[in-house]
């Protein structure tokens, strides 16, 4: 089936994430749960990964830890966003997702 943002955000309501999520969408699906510990574990096991890398930062900002988030955001070749936490999630999901064949996910 088509995986998109919309389905991507649906499956936030579910208690288990969906099947087939690539190692940044599974970190974002926890972290955006509050699964913190969850998430960094899986983008942690993914250190040379630039979309991990990039996730990795913003599970940094959640947290607060800024110094550390500045530093995977370079390692993710990005910039600090300034907007709230929740909606760079959901940009970093939605752009993840368009990347994959087809622009959307297969699930």
């Amino acid at each position: 089936m088509s995986f998109d943002i919309a389905k991507f955000e649906e499956a936030l309501a579910q208690d288990t994430p969906p099947a087939g999520l690539e190692p940044p969408l599974l970190a974002l699906w926890y972290g955006l749960k509050g699964a913190w510990s969850e998430a960094h574990a899986i983008v942690q096991a993914a250190e040379g990964d630039p979309s991990c890398a990039w996730v990795h930062a913003w599970l940094h900002r959640m947290e607060g830890d800024l110094a550390n988030a500045a530093y995977w955001y370079r390692r993710a070749g990005r910039s600090t966003p300034t907007g709230s936490v929740a909606s760079e999630g959901r940009t970093i999901a939605a752009e993840l997702l368009a990347r994959r064949p087809g622009g959307a996910a297969t699930v």
